[in-house]
């Protein structure tokens, strides 16, 4: 398997062949450099017979490095003029891999699970500040086949994914994306192997989901879950007794609920873990099990 990966000469003139221009509002700024893709698949651990779906390919760059992979890829992209040109890029820069490659034009926001004959089992995306955790956290709940995330995001939005509970980066994107797996940070990227160059370093993330679950993972429990998420974090200086007094109908009421889930009803929303949460909403009486026996990870 042979493939040519883009570089910085490259990737301007194919925006010049078909007349692109970056625009802001879709947050495009492309990567040129081959050995920042490369290392992207590596810790992505991206391998042949893989189906990566890659969230906003742009001109094709990171795209190749997976074919090189041997993976079968799903790209979508929002952008029509950069849908049409992907498969024709690819098809100049390999022999017979394009068959691997699959382009949906398409806002990620929108995608279901039903819109793929194949489920993904892996996730790699350079993803634009202003829908990186929200796209984060619908292919999570939508594509419950992804097992690996790698994705390429602003080092601000890396710190905040990744941070633990206490820190000062530690919010709601930290707590919903531990409600799926395992969260850590894999370095920088230099803005100067973008194109346009932001003006900010990007970070990679890499999400491994839970082999198996700790708590239940259907949709009405998820949504409790994260409602108290979205709670707690609204009222940031309050102590856990006041932010969820409204939740649980008077302050005792809170306090009884938290010190029930073996949670000090004086500490504030931003110390508390996903487990803390779920612990939370199983011993409120506000969720009743389907099923015994799952257990939350403390």
């Amino acid at each position: 398997m042979t493939i040519r990966l883009l570089g910085r000469t490259e990737i301007r003139r194919l925006a010049r062949e078909i007349d692109f221009r970056p625009r802001k509002s879709f947050g495009q700024n492309f990567v040129h450099d081959a050995n920042t893709v490369r290392r992207i698949v590596s810790a992505a651990g991206v391998h042949r017979h893989d189906h990566v779906l890659e969230v906003g390919p742009g001109l094709g760059s990171l795209t190749l490095a997976l074919l090189d992979r041997g993976a079968h890829v799903t790209a979508v992209e929002i952008d029509p003029v950069l849908a049409r040109q992907l498969p024709t890029t690819v098809a100049e820069h390999s022999h017979s891999e394009i068959h691997r490659l699959t382009v949906l034009n398409r806002d990620i926001l929108t995608l279901r699970r039903t819109d793929l004959d194949e489920q993904p089992n892996s996730l790699v995306a350079n993803l634009p500040y202003n829908v990186a955790v929200p796209a984060l956290l619908h292919l999570l709940a939508e594509f419950p086949s992804i097992k690996t995330v790698m994705v390429m995001v602003q080092a601000e939005v890396a710190e905040r994914l990744a941070a633990e509970p206490g820190g000062k980066d530690y919010g709601v994107p930290s707590a919903k994306v531990r409600f799926y797996g395992d969260v850590r940070r894999h370095g920088l990227v230099s803005p100067t192997v973008f194109w346009p160059i932001p003006r900010v370093y990007s970070g990679l993330v890499r999400i491994d989901r839970y082999d198996s679950s700790p708590w239940p993972t259907d949709e009405d429990f998820r949504a409790q879950v994260f409602n108290l998420i979205d709670i707690a974090f609204a009222q940031r200086r309050k102590t856990s007794r006041n932010a969820f007094a409204e939740w649980a109908g008077s302050g005792n009421e809170s306090a009884s609920r938290l010190l029930a889930a073996s949670i000090d009803p004086a500490r504030r929303g931003e110390t508390l873990s996903i487990a803390d949460f779920v612990r939370l909403l199983e011993r409120s009486g506000e969720w009743q099990p389907e099923s015994e026996g799952q257990q939350v990870r403390s």
